[in-house]
């Protein structure tokens, strides 16, 4: 048992094989943690996203694990329902959820979450029900991902407030409505190219996306 414990300790997984009266052999699983798991995490928690690893591993293993990639919120030994049920209580407690699994037993919790990405050599399932399905499993995609939905939702919401600008000035104008003030009409060359500007400047803007460095 002083081994089993020991290995569990190193984050190892312990399968013991044995008879009716006695242990014959004990096996150690561990899966190898990438070096840039650890500098993903920092990169989250830095930006103030608060991460919680729910894994069905015993506690002596999830805490090992815990601690080599800087997590403290960690629980050891959880079933797939307690995970979803997890999910609902941060929910619950007005946090948006973002849940990252690759497994069949992540599915349920992806389900729950606001936010459900699935790495890309995970179960079929987890991406079916994930709204995001990154194509490795590099934990460091993850704060690119987010980065990168936070700078399209920025753009979309210019490319909506440009669009509103040309429309709401340019067609009263060309409607005529400053004749009657000073006998301006807009000519309806100058308002067709000013209807064209306004879809290049909101195809650029979304451009600009590309230069993205992340």
């Amino acid at each position: 048992m002083q081994t089993a414990e020991s290995l569990e300790e190193q984050a190892k997984t312990v399968i013991f094989f044995g008879n009716e009266k006695q242990v014959l052999a004990i096996l150690a699983i561990a899966d190898k943690i990438k070096e840039t798991s650890k500098k993903a995490i920092t990169t989250l928690q830095n930006k103030g996203i608060e991460v919680y690893m729910l894994t069905g591993d015993n506690n002596k293993t999830a805490s090992a694990v815990a601690k080599q990639v800087g997590i403290t919120n960690y629980q050891g030994e959880v079933m797939p329902s307690d995970k979803a049920a997890f999910v609902e209580k941060l929910q619950a407690d007005g946090k948006t959820v973002a849940m990252v699994g690759d497994g069949i037993n992540d599915s349920h919790a992806l389900a729950q979450a606001n936010v459900s990405i699935a790495m890309g050599k995970g179960s079929d399932i987890a991406m079916d029900v994930a709204k995001m399905t990154l194509i490795t499993s590099d934990l460091q995609s993850i704060p690119k991902a987010l980065e990168l939905s936070k700078r399209t939702v920025l753009g979309i919401r210019q490319n909506l407030f440009w669009a509103f600008i040309y429309n709401i000035i340019g067609i009263p104008i060309a409607a005529g409505v400053l004749y009657p003030v000073n006998g301006f009409l807009l000519d309806p060359m100058i308002a067709g190219a000013a209807m064209a500007f306004s879809s290049v400047s909101v195809v650029a803007n979304s451009l600009r996306l590309k230069r993205v460095k992340l």
